[in-house]
């Protein structure tokens, strides 16, 4: 499976300012902002875990090579922000709405990426690391696609600055849930383009987030003494269920070097043939579905 930058999902295209919303102090000191006791998930687990995932704007980008036009009521909806008043809602959905953000701006929805845009600094500030975003930076690199991968090498940073931050304060769980939601909404969006037009290059990237999911339960376990977590978790692990009828078979090539910005980067050349059945694709969409439907209401 190649890997590549996650590109914090799409987080991406935004930064953040440094103001903070008024009742802040009071969200911080709530029962949800609880420091989480467990031990820090390295960076060197987290850069594994984050080379492994496909990034929402490769995603999007390959949903409109395929022809595929520009579909915003697949997106999560900015009129859900006011829903989300917990660091574990903010969080999941700080991922959802940074994908949906890579999306619109794959199709060059000005727009529309501007109220997700809106909707992720909003999102950030409540979990207080809209500090580590450019935004004049990123935005810039976002709006020309020959800036792709200066793009996803920056943004793979923040999201670096992001974690030690969150492993500082005790919260590296929300790091985790980030990056969860930003997953979840990328297979989303690639399952209800497959419902639409089926195609078998969608189903080989469906087949292959098996692997992932099974690290992103693993991280989840650190956390599963939070109530929420644990919910999380029996909701992915259904499924995983339907996962593990999936059958990968991987053909090794030799990695190459790439070079990006000045920055030699190591690229995995071996691919992999997904082999499931129309029920397994069947299940894999509903269960998605019903996950990330919980998660945004």
């Amino acid at each position: 499976m190649k890997k590549v930058y996650l590109g914090f999902m799409a987080l991406l295209l935004v930064a953040c300012d440094n103001s903070t919303q008024p009742s802040e102090k009071a969200f911080l000191d709530s029962l949800d902002n609880v420091k989480v006791q467990t031990p820090a998930v390295s960076k060197e687990v987290l850069g594994d875990i984050i080379q492994s995932i496909p990034s929402p704007l490769e995603i999007s980008s390959l949903i409109k090579g395929m022809g595929v036009k520009y579909d915003k009521s697949i997106l999560n909806s900015t009129s859900n922000l006011s829903n989300y008043n917990t660091n574990y809602k903010r969080a999941l959905n700080l991922g959802i709405y940074s994908t949906d953000l890579g999306y619109a701006n794959i199709y060059n929805q000005n727009q529309d990426a501007l109220t997700y845009l809106d909707a992720v600094r909003e999102t950030a500030n409540g979990l207080s690391i809209g500090q580590f975003f450019d935004f004049g930076t990123i935005k810039r690199l976002a709006t020309n696609s020959n800036n792709m991968d200066s793009l996803l090498l920056i943004t793979t940073t923040n999201f670096e600055k992001i974690n030690k931050h969150l492993q500082d304060q005790d919260r590296s769980n929300m790091s985790i849930l980030i990056l969860t939601g930003g997953w979840l909404e990328s297979l989303y969006l690639t399952c209800e383009v497959v419902r639409k037009y089926p195609n078998e290059a969608f189903n080989e990237r469906i087949g292959e987030q098996k692997v992932i999911l099974d690290q992103l339960l693993l991280l989840l376990s650190f956390y599963n003494q939070d109530p929420n977590v644990q919910t999380l978790i029996s909701d992915l692990t259904l499924l995983q269920k339907h996962f593990e009828k999936v059958e990968i078979t991987y053909t090794y090539q030799e990695s190459t070097m790439k070079e990006v910005d000045g920055i030699l980067m190591v690229v995995d050349n071996s691919t992999s043939k997904i082999n499931m059945t129309p029920e397994d694709l069947k299940n894999i969409f509903e269960s998605t579905g019903i996950i990330r439907k919980k998660i945004i209401s």
